[in-house]
């Protein structure tokens, strides 16, 4: 295993939570009476349900906000009809630099995100199941109780985020906007975003359906080159993530890889690993590296 910190181009991670009764993500209604839920049909003919990245995304931000960054508000296009956008200032705030932004008025100004993030798919079958539920408040104004049904679903789901931690708090020749951290700064806001991954709630459909979907298992590695190993090669079964399969991953990218860590919540799955720390522990870990890339 390489030890070339200044290297770095990339931190990914993969992570397993579990929904044991949710309805993360709305689709378009099937029916007047439906809430349906976002699905894919995989190569086994199933759907599969999924969180989508912009609703990662958005989570991540919020719970940006609720760490206490100031986020980018919203503005309107200068120009007619034009797109709202953020301040476009990824100097002063968080988001705009990990996020992203694009401005497209008189000068098109943009900067593609550092953060990655890939849609949160279960792992498990949609089994048809529904909430049945009735609103009630159509009856004070004289009319019938509104009854309508909620698609619902139980089981494992899977995310990958990857920061391109040689990005982040940098900007590119010929980009149009001020973006120069020092390297305390980039620490603290990788830090931030860790914190927010660490402690991810998606937003959505939480006053009914409330979930936890913060990892609890995570496998994460610093790469001298961009790309999420991970994304494909975590699994559960029987509620046991397949080690195996993980730690093949780890030494097929052997060349390129710096350090590695994985964490679990313990006595969440069907046995405690060894030589897994806990989530807590694997996330400090990862803050630890951001000071040998940014500082060594």
């Amino acid at each position: 295993m390489s030890n070339s910190w200044k290297q770095a181009k990339c931190l990914t991670l993969t992570y397993v939570t579990k929904g044991s009764y949710v309805s993360l993500n709305g689709s378009d209604k099937e029916a007047d009476n439906i809430s349906s839920i976002k699905k894919i049909q995989m190569n086994d003919g199933k759907e599969y349900p999924y969180c989508s990245s912009q609703a990662v995304r958005r989570a991540l931000r919020e719970q940006l906000s609720t760490l206490g960054c100031v986020l980018s508000e919203g503005v309107a296009g200068e120009q007619e009809k034009g797109a709202a956008t953020t301040q476009c200032d990824p100097q002063q705030y968080i988001d705009d630099d990990l996020f992203g932004f694009m401005r497209a008025d008189k000068e098109t100004v943009k900067r593609t995100s550092p953060v990655r993030v890939s849609p949160l798919i279960a792992l498990d079958p949609y089994r048809g199941d529904l909430d049945f539920a009735t609103n009630y408040m159509s009856t004070k104004a004289g009319g019938n109780p509104n009854i309508f049904e909620s698609e619902i679903h139980s089981g494992f789901y899977r995310g990958t985020i990857l920061i391109e931690l040689d990005r982040v708090g940098e900007k590119t020749e010929g980009d149009k906007y001020e973006l120069q951290l020092s390297p305390l700064e980039k620490i603290e806001r990788v830090s931030l975003l860790l914190d927010a991954i660490q402690n991810l709630w998606t937003v959505g459909r939480q006053s009914r359906f409330l979930s936890d979907m913060s990892p609890k298992f995570v496998s994460a590695a610093l790469l001298r080159v961009k790309n999420p190993i991970f994304l494909e090669s975590v699994f559960v079964k029987n509620n046991e993530v397949n080690m195996s399969v993980v730690k093949q991953t780890l030494a097929d990218f052997e060349s390129v890889l710096i350090a590695h860590t994985m964490g679990e919540r313990k006595g969440f799955f069907a046995a405690d690993h060894d030589d897994v720390q806990s989530i807590g522990q694997s996330f400090q870990e990862m803050k630890q590296w951001l000071h040998q890339v940014y500082e060594a």
